[in-house]
């Protein structure tokens, strides 16, 4: 089967409206033994004169005019929908935005994103999700996931862009009326209690354990739970200990009469929270848009 090179039709199109080969050289930027060349390959595959010499100009036969208009649509197509670059605008889009967090993530990010989207994206739908981590990145290729913000181990390969937002680090929380009143806790006293522990999806637990195994210091965990939101409830009623993000843990103690903070012996790790995106949209307008507005909300919080 017969292929026709794309680019002999922009020679057809500047040939009928420029009538001579200097003329649409001239258009597009070509020598003239370009153009006359083109010109002879069309003549070659449509077995047509295609341009004749009338005086000083070309006229196009009755089969170039049948060809010139199906070629100006077929350019104004791969120019419209081909090579033209999408646009995205924020302020119309309707397209949902999925965001793969944890549940510590919804508590610390989750409430400025919303406010901000609502602001700049005010006809899109806000979708938080929460996966096994496993899943996360398969989201993420395959678009069904526009970012993952918050600590996600996993996303190590090179098919996944990273950025840090900000690192934080772990704080404790015991009930209002614990039997020890001190603001900060003894080595002894952290190490003697009895802690509650929780292994979520997140897997933030494993940097303050990793801490503790490098320190030599084994806490006496009686309770692990996979649910940060049962913590500071547990926690309130019981002589419990739980560690977990200081965001969170600031959240609960604002936000129950219950429970309170209380300082670490030691100082604890710091965890950094990034945002991950799929190199697949990495140019992409939407997904670029959307990090940036995460970005100014994150980086500078430290």
């Amino acid at each position: 089967m017969l292929q026709l090179d794309l680019n002999l039709l922009y020679v057809l199109v500047a040939l009928e409206k420029q009538r001579s080969v200097s003329g649409a050289a001239l258009t597009l930027q070509k020598s003239q033994p370009a153009i006359s060349g083109a010109l002879s390959k069309l003549r070659g595959f449509f077995d047509d004169p295609l341009f004749v010499r009338s005086g000083n100009s070309m006229q196009p036969t009755p089969r170039a005019v049948t060809l010139i208009e199906a070629a100006r649509q077929v350019l104004d197509k791969v120019g419209t929908d081909i090579v033209s670059t999408p646009t995205f605008d924020p302020k119309t889009t309707q397209q949902t935005i999925s965001i793969a967090l944890s549940d510590v993530g919804e508590v610390v990010f989750l409430p400025a994103i919303l406010k901000d989207l609502r602001r700049h994206a005010p006809n899109a739908l806000v979708r938080s999700v929460s996966l096994p981590a496993a899943l996360v990145g398969e989201g993420l290729e395959s678009g069904s996931i526009d970012l993952a913000v918050g600590y996600f181990p996993d996303l190590k390969k090179s098919n996944f862009f990273q950025q840090v937002l900000f690192s934080d680090t772990f704080a404790s929380l015991v009930r209002l009326d614990h039997p020890v009143t001190a603001r900060k806790l003894t080595l002894k006293q952290y190490l003697q209690l009895e802690h509650a522990v929780v292994h979520a999806e997140s897997r933030t637990e494993e940097v303050i354990e990793r801490y503790l195994a490098r320190k030599k210091l084994r806490r006496q965990v009686v309770l692990s739970t996979p649910h940060f939101a049962s913590a500071p409830i547990i926690v309130a009623q019981s002589d419990l200990i739980v560690t977990v993000p200081e965001p969170l843990a600031r959240y609960f103690a604002d936000l129950s009469a219950n429970v309170r903070t209380i300082g670490l012996p030691f100082a604890p790790p710091r965890i950094q929270l990034k945002q991950f995106w799929h190199r697949k949209f990495h140019h992409d307008q939407r997904n670029s848009w959307l990090r940036s507005r995460v970005c100014a909300l994150f980086q500078k919080r430290e």
